[in-house]
């Protein structure tokens, strides 16, 4: 059991930091071209912070630990919105743009519907299963989100009538080994990610065998609390620093990529058994979604306040109460 949570940990850690090298190396590359912030929110820094997500529910898809696959996301999923976004609210007032009002937070809730009508259709004659067809559909639409997403960087800040944003130019983007040390830092944060990613999967799946813990709690709970570390992190720092697009773009591009492209994948590499039991952790994260795209709407215009932030978070903490009594009990 000691060796089963070294391990954990040791999985923790290099989900993290796989996780930062990724950002950073990508980052860096995107900087270079002067793409604005909150596209590298919504896709470079967004997809690089679901990787953990993504090597932990692969691993799990292939190692038939389906319940596993599906809790990491939806639990991320929910941490990422009330925890993550909660938290950040709190800190200083969401700023919402206009595309994010009306795209970004729409598009999140309408790929949650469609997770939640894919994992309980029986078309396919294979009842509670999100198979490779509906598979390919989550990464046609992922496809679509990137196209989206490159069409607005060529746009930069013009949908919202206000000057072009780049980012701000550094001379070391200039020096000849800029560039391959951002790809370095990649392949390094790869290589974390999928050790980090094994090691989770692996010594959690033996720690919930030998505490009697069911799949489902385990990987809610502390797995998708510490795969959303890394947005965690970079939302905060970035809400702290005041780059609030990127704080956004983080949150609602990883809940994007967490049901496109992880779940799209799984299920492409192996077809995913859906547990009904996840139906009301789906719900609840639908209407979170939902709020997310009523806040802009409602209260003051066009932001997330403290007190939306507030509301969020007593919501998760009434969340996990909730998921670890029905779990137990």
């Amino acid at each position: 059991m000691v060796l089963q949570i070294v391990l954990m940990l040791i999985g923790f850690v290099l989900l993290v930091k796989g996780a930062d090298l990724l950002v950073d190396g990508g980052s860096n590359i995107a900087k270079k071209f002067h793409i604005p912030e909150l596209i590298i929110g919504l896709t470079i820094v967004s997809v690089g912070t679901s990787m953990p997500e993504l090597m932990v529910s692969l691993t799990s898809a292939i190692s038939g630990h389906s319940d596993m696959s599906i809790g990491n996301v939806v639990g991320s999923n929910i941490a990422d919105l009330l925890l993550i976004l909660g938290l950040c609210a709190i800190m200083k007032g969401l700023k919402f743009k206009k595309e994010t009002k009306f795209f970004e937070s729409p598009f999140a809730l309408l790929v949650t519907i469609l997770l939640f009508v894919l994992a309980n259709n029986n078309l396919s004659g294979q009842p509670n299963t999100i198979n490779r067809i509906e598979g390919f559909i989550l990464m046609v639409l992922c496809i679509v989100f990137i196209i989206y997403n490159i069409v607005m960087a060529k746009k930069g800040e013009d949908f919202d009538g206000i000057s072009k944003e780049l980012i701000i130019p550094n001379l070391k983007m200039n020096t000849p080994g800029y560039v391959i040390k951002s790809v370095i830092y990649i392949i390094l944060g790869i290589a974390c990610l999928k050790f980090g990613g094994d090691f989770v999967v692996n010594s959690c799946s033996e720690i919930a065998r030998r505490l009697g813990m069911s799949e489902k709690l385990i990987s809610l709970t502390i797995i998708a609390v510490a795969t959303s570390l890394p947005e965690l992190v970079t939302s905060m720092v970035a809400t702290k620093k005041g780059e609030i697009d990127l704080a956004i773009g983080n949150i609602i591009g990883s809940c994007i990529f967490n049901i496109l492209l992880i779940i799209g994948v799984s299920a492409i590499i192996a077809p995913i058994n859906y547990s009904t039991s996840y139906n009301k952790d789906l719900i609840i994260l639908t209407v979170a979604t939902l709020f997310l795209g009523l806040f802009p709407f409602i209260g003051k215009k066009d932001e997330m306040t403290r007190f939306n932030g507030i509301i969020y978070f007593i919501g998760y903490l009434a969340y996990m109460t909730f998921i670890v009594l029905s779990n137990i009990g």
